[in-house]
C-alpha cells in the first residue's frame, strides 16, 4: 500500500487549520487516513506546527512520500536531517552518538537563529513606534505653536478694538 504524508483541512472558510495525517494515496484529502502525526497553524506568525517527530520520521523512514508543504514542514522540524544523519550511521560514517550530537546542535543553532530573528522584528517594532511617537509629538507642537500664533492674533484684534482710538474722544466732545 502507497502511503502519503499530507495535510487535512479543518477549519472555517478563509481560515484553514491542517492535520498531519498519513493516508493511503487512494483516500481523498478529508477522507480516511491511517495515523495523525500532528497540526499546522498557518494563521499565526510565525506558523505554528506540533508534530511527533518520532512518529513523523519513522514513517519518513518507512518510505511515506510526503507532499511539497509537509516536506518543507518536516525539513523546518528536523526529520529530514535527522534521516539523514542515520543514513550515515547505518554506513558506518560516524556513531549514532555522534548523529544526536550533530542533530542537538543544528537543532540549537536552528533554535538561536530564531530567537536572534524574533528580537531583531522586536527591536525594528520599537524603532517604529519610536519614530512615530517622535513624528506626532513634532506634529502637536506644530499644532500648539499654530494655536498660540492664532490666539495671540486674536488678543490682538481684540485689544486693538476695545483700546479707544484719539479720534474717537473728540468727536465725543464735539457731540457734547
Amino acid at each position: 500500500m502507497a502511503t502519503k504524508i499530507r495535510l487535512q483541512r479543518h477549519g472555517r472558510k478563509s481560515y484553514a487549520f491542517y492535520s498531519i495525517v498519513i493516508a493511503d494515496v487512494r483516500a481523498p484529502r478529508d477522507g480516511k487516513f491511517i495515523e495523525k502525526i500532528g497540526t499546522y497553524n498557518p494563521n499565526t506568525n510565525p506558523a505554528t506546527v506540533d508534530l511527533k517527530f518520532d512518529r513523523a520520521l519513522d514513517w519518513v523512514l518507512k518510505g511515506a512520500q510526503p507532499t511539497d508543504t509537509v516536506r518543507n514542514i518536516l525539513s523546518r522540524e528536523g526529520v529530514y536531517m535527522k534521516k539523514h544523519l542515520l543514513g550515515g550511521v547505518a554506513k558506518g560514517a560516524f556513531g549514532e552518538a555522534e548523529a544526536d550530537a550533530k542533530f542537538e546542535a543544528w537543532k540549537n543553532n536552528k533554535q538561536n537563529g530564531l530567537a536572534a530573528l524574533k528580537a531583531k522584528e522586536d527591536e525594528a517594532k520599537k524603532a517604529e513606534a519610536k519614530a512615530r511617537l517622535e513624528a506626532e509629538k513634532k506634529i502637536n507642537e506644530e499644532k500648539a505653536k499654530a494655536l498660540a500664533e492664532k490666539k495671540a492674533a486674536e488678543a490682538a484684534a481684540k485689544a486693538a478694538a476695545e483700546a479707544p482710538t484719539e479720534e474717537a474722544p473728540a468727536e465725543e466732545a464735539a457731540n457734547e
